[in-house]
């Protein structure tokens, strides 16, 4: 707290050399004003619990956050006011004792309402509320005791004002410090629990206070997104790497190799909640106290689906989608199933749902079998020129691809059906499958998709 009387008349003595140096000096009315201002702040010291009383029943009608504080606690608003009160006043009186110790009142008061979570600007208001009772009192003291010092007070008004608005200052600092610390407490709690329901690794003891913490049903729907980009963001940064359809909630978490999303899934129209007891079995109605998913839920199984067809990934990306699982308990269990998803994306980017292509998510679980596969199958074709190799691939393809219909496969490859069905017997001789066994063409379809997924 700064000295309470600022010198207010500059003198000169002499014409300096370069430019004017004033030297300041106390006139006769500060030095009185002082003696004035010290002589009523020692009555308020001695009147200092009336004083509280009254300030503590004004914040209470006047300021709505501190009332509530007020009625849970009115003995530690009351002590944290008196406090405030003894060492400011006493500021007035003797600035060089009191300032450290108001100082870290001020300071205490901040952070403790930080943590409390009462609005900064309620705080702010609690301490001009209380410079304003302050120098009222002053004001009213001198008027009555001592009439004719009344107007001395003036110059020392600024001064007061001044030493309200630096602890004003003092208050907001420390309120904004704990703030960010308390911020940054709370998201990185959110980040841990976040990574250890992705991990697998959350106690089930965990999993309210996660769901709390994380706005998410302890027994809702759940499915996972794993993304990979060309280039990835820094470390740290809170920009996801796509953007979802708007109205679709995501809790993102960088992982080491990717970027994975959390996605709350709603209830299937007409199918039975199972952590829901109110949920009638029989029908898949609710009744109207049954828990609701979380607004921007994605629509069950369906709405996956429609997710996954409508992203639109940036060049480059590769998105995986893991299917359906019930509970934050099993996110873990999303996490592996969205990275087999990953996987089995097209090297040059796309979108893969993972229950619209398990036949490619069993080759990439198992690379080294997909890898036995491909060399059993289609080994054969390697002796082959590369390009001639690579026309009977690609017309097989483009076979399974339309359903085995040798006419769509031949308009896919702008030929003739028949050039199609000369090179699937080609194939046939070369590597002797049989494409019209179903054995066969369950191999070969796997054994394709592993040299896609697998190579390189």
């Amino acid at each position: 707290m700064p000295q309470v009387v600022r010198s207010r008349v500059r003198v000169l003595h002499g014409p300096p050399p370069v430019a004017p140096m004033p030297r300041r000096f106390r006139s006769l009315a500060d030095r009185e004003a002082v003696a004035v201002l010290h002589r009523a702040a020692r009555v308020l010291i001695e009147g200092l619990p009336e004083l509280t009383d009254r300030l503590v029943e004004a914040l209470r009608e006047q300021e709505p956050a501190y009332r509530s504080a007020i009625e849970a606690d009115a003995s530690e608003i009351w002590q944290e006011v008196h406090h405030s009160l003894r060492h400011n006043v006493g500021s007035l009186i003797q600035p060089r004792e009191f300032r450290e110790a108001a100082h870290r009142t001020s300071r205490r008061i901040g952070e403790v309402r930080a943590e409390q979570g009462l609005p900064l600007d309620a705080v702010l208001h609690a301490f001009r509320m209380g410079g304003a009772m302050v120098w009222q009192d002053l004001v009213d003291d001198t008027a009555r005791r001592h009439p004719e010092d009344i107007r001395l007070l003036v110059h020392v008004a600024a001064d007061v004002w001044n030493f309200v608005d630096e602890h004003c200052g003092v208050v907001a600092d420390a309120y904004r410090q704990t703030e960010r610390r308390l911020t940054w407490r709370r998201e990185n709690r959110q980040r841990l629990m976040t990574a250890a329901l992705l991990d697998g690794t959350a106690q089930i003891a965990e999993l309210p206070d996660a769901a709390a913490m994380l706005g998410l049903p302890e027994h809702g729907r759940y499915a996972v997104l794993a993304v990979s980009t060309a280039r990835r963001a820094p470390h740290g940064t809170a920009q996801p790497p796509m953007t979802l359809p708007a109205g679709t909630d995501a809790l993102w978490h960088p992982g080491p190799d990717a970027e994975f999303a959390i996605l709350p899934l709603a209830w299937n129209e007409g199918e039975a909640d199972p952590a829901c007891p109110l949920t009638n079995t029989a029908t898949g109605s609710a009744t109207a106290e049954a828990h609701e998913a979380p607004a921007g839920a994605v629509d069950g199984d369906t709405g996956l689906a429609a997710l996954a067809a409508s992203l639109s990934a940036p060049p480059g990306t590769r998105v995986g989608i893991s299917s359906v699982v019930d509970g934050l308990a099993a996110i873990g269990d999303a996490r592996r199933l969205a990275e087999t998803a990953l996987r089995a994306c097209p090297a040059g980017g796309g979108v893969v749902l993972l229950d619209e292509q398990l036949p490619a998510a069993l080759v990439v679980s198992s690379p080294g079998l997909g890898a036995a596969l491909a060399a059993r199958v289609l080994g054969p074709l390697d002796r082959l020129d590369p390009a001639d190799r690579d026309v009977i691939i690609e017309t097989l393809t483009a076979w399974l691809d339309s359903d085995g219909s040798a006419q769509r496969a031949g308009a896919r490859l702008y030929c003739h059906r028949n050039t199609v069905l000369n090179r699937l017997r080609r194939f046939e001789q070369l590597t002797g499958r049989c494409l019209t066994r179903p054995s066969d063409a369950v191999e070969v379809s796997l054994a394709l998709a592993a040299r896609r997924l697998l190579a390189g």
